[in-house]
């Protein structure tokens, strides 16, 4: 199976993707910009990870549609919590127990106070939310239940943003000592360029940004560089068997050579991760597109960003061994 899907896509393609660089990094420029832009006017939908408050998932015998969700709305406002969000969950899966739109989703804004009187303002509002739903619903499910104080939300903000950064300082290492540093720095920028685009799809979309999207963007440094490094090794190869070519056409022809390994990566990858979208419920929806869109964002930076950059950065044809 897997010879027959490779023998579809021709080896001998002489796409000229470095032509295309000045064009890709127009376009890439814009995205950037675009994202900062996006991040700065619209911000990010932090979920209770990062803002605290209350989350509860619940499951009624009864269709939970649009009169349902405006009914729950307004019996919580009541309770005087402030700002109280509450989407429905739906199922595809029959034998899901959210299957036929029966589930739905509270958030409560975080309390005010600080210090121990907020970690006790958000039980209490828990307890509250539960005793309105059970009192006027009888029979009401509690799926799942998390409650944070604003201490340990602001923590894990900070985790979060740290993770990210040492693990972009530690690709650059690896990079630095695995080729030189010409490759690092085409390497390095290509996976900011490809998380600063994923950030910004999230402030556009605003879709919930949580500690499940953190664990979605490292995923896609990891994913971004492996296909990086694939390139740079082809790459390398070329420049100690065709010492004499220019350097774009070395490099084209090494983009060229990787392109069936690089689409048939990308494509079971997708197949995947829309299984995982589609299939997966609402608690990996995010999680899963997050990572459909980075393998996309990942893949178009390893073949018009990582390898063009090399050009830029003038990787020396004296430090390749042959």
């Amino acid at each position: 199976m897997s010879l027959a899907l490779v023998n579809i896509l021709p080896s001998d393609t002489t796409i000229p993707f470095i032509k295309a660089r000045f064009v890709a990094f127009i376009v890439s420029a814009a995205m950037i910009i675009g994202s900062i832009g996006a991040f700065a006017t619209m911000g990010l939908n932090f979920g209770i990870d990062f803002t605290g408050g209350v989350t509860l998932e619940v499951r009624t015998e009864e269709e939970i549609d649009a009169d349902k969700i405006d009914e729950m709305r307004g019996l919580l406002n009541g309770l005087g919590l402030g700002a109280i969000e509450l989407q429905g969950l739906s199922e595809i899966d029959p034998e899901s127990d959210c299957f036929g739109n029966r589930c739905a989703l509270i958030r409560v804004q975080p309390q005010e106070g600080e210090g121990l009187e907020a970690e006790e303002a958000q039980q209490e509002a828990n307890l509250a939310v539960q005793g309105a739903l059970t009192d006027q619903y009888p029979g009401i499910e509690f799926r799942s239940i998390n409650v944070l104080g604003p201490k340990v939300s602001g923590e894990l903000v900070q985790a979060g943003v740290t993770s990210i950064i040492v693990a972009l300082v530690l690709m650059l290492i690896y990079i630095w000592f695995r080729f030189e540093w010409q490759y690092s720095v085409g390497a390095v920028l290509a996976l900011v360029h490809d998380v600063i685009i994923t950030i910004g799809m999230f402030a556009i979309t605003q879709l919930e940004f949580n500690l499940s999207t953190i664990a979605a963007i490292l995923t896609i440094v990891g994913y971004s560089m492996n296909d990086t490094v694939v390139v740079y090794d082809r790459i390398r190869e070329k420049l100690r068997k065709f010492k004499k070519e220019p350097l774009e056409v070395v490099l084209n022809r090494a983009i060229n050579k990787t392109l069936s390994r690089t689409i048939l990566t990308s494509v079971t990858t997708l197949v995947a991760l829309i299984s995982l979208w589609a299939l997966g419920g609402a608690a990996l929806q995010g999680f899963a597109f997050a990572m459909i869109f980075g393998v996309i964002i990942g893949t178009y930076s390893s073949i018009f960003i990582a390898a063009p950059l090399l050009l830029i950065t003038k990787v020396k044809r004296d430090t390749v061994e042959g």
